[in-house]
């Protein structure tokens, strides 16, 4: 009986061997990292998602929707806007000098590497210990405020530290340093001869900052003041260990939702004010990767 082409095996060559595998392998190092992507982030925001619009029968609603439009909701989440835009532009004002400052040194220099290293632990100085060292600094019974009483006879009963203007001051301890780390790269990147060649064609300082160095610096310093919105928006262990009487904030009024012993079932309502975060914080995002990618353009 005749051979077929069909009978002939074609030895595979000894290059190709393994081929695939070769080319799989290195995708196989980021399945740890989706593999936790997926357990803590995208998990938890579909329970989120779906419980927002879950009844307590576990049927659809909008009722939980609707009860973000209640009086105390709005005024919760004026209120986390207003203290996120307030410390945001706080921390990228301060920060953003603190971070010229130290461009304009050596970058080798044991002052720039003293304060980088203590911004890089102060930004996440937080919680029950950053509360803790503010009450004991400037509350009612604290070290200034007995100063303050015994030498200048002024009288602090320190409940301001308890309200939205007591987490300004509090927000901004961990919002200046965490500027200093996200934008100190961009005034990194800033080359001393754009400066020269400014004066040298006759620009003043003021020329060189408005049409040089600023509009480079915008887009950095825009997103980096994104980044610190979202940070404080979404922060919840310094406000809690701070305020335990009212919820001013929507990560307080969550935490009420879910902890209330007179109105109990109100987890699924917790979750339609967390939506509402989770909205407000991806539209932030989205506009802070933006302009990090405009950024990436003259940093690259």
């Amino acid at each position: 009986m005749p051979m077929t082409a069909a009978d002939v095996t074609t030895p595979v060559p000894a290059d190709r061997r393994g081929h695939g595998w070769r080319r799989a392998a290195p995708a196989l190092g980021t399945v740890p990292f989706f593999g936790y992507v997926t357990v803590f982030l995208v998990i938890p925001t579909a329970i989120v998602v779906i419980g927002a619009f879950r009844s307590p029968t576990g049927g659809f609603t909008w009722s939980n929707i609707a009860a973000l439009g209640t009086s105390s909701v709005l005024s919760a989440f004026a209120q986390s806007v207003i203290l996120s835009a307030v410390t945001a532009v706080v921390g990228a004002v301060v920060g953003g000098m603190l971070s010229y400052v130290l461009v304009t040194g050596s970058p080798r220099s044991l002052s720039r590497k003293v304060v980088t290293a203590a911004c890089s632990v102060l930004a996440q100085f937080g919680g029950v210990m950053l509360a803790f060292a503010f009450i004991a600094t400037v509350g009612h019974n604290g070290l200034v405020t007995d100063l303050l009483q015994d030498w200048f006879g002024v009288t602090n009963t320190g409940a301001w530290l308890y309200d939205l203007a007591g987490l300004v001051l509090v927000y901004s301890y961990f919002q200046i340093p965490l500027m200093v780390i996200v934008f100190l790269p961009a005034v990194d990147g800033i080359r001393a001869q754009w400066r020269e060649a400014t004066e040298t064609l006759g620009g003043s300082t003021w020329v060189y900052w408005r049409r040089v160095a600023g509009p480079l610096l915008a887009p950095a310093f825009l997103g980096s003041l994104l980044l610190l919105f979202a940070n404080a928006f979404s922060s919840y262990a310094t406000a809690r260990a701070l305020i335990t009487q009212s919820t001013p904030i929507v990560p307080l009024q969550i935490s009420g939702a879910i902890t209330n012993e007179v109105n109990v079932g109100n987890a699924d309502i917790a979750k339609a004010l967390a939506l509402g975060m989770i909205v407000v914080v991806a539209i932030v995002m989205s506009l802070y990767a933006l302009l990090q990618r405009r950024t990436s353009r003259w940093l690259g």
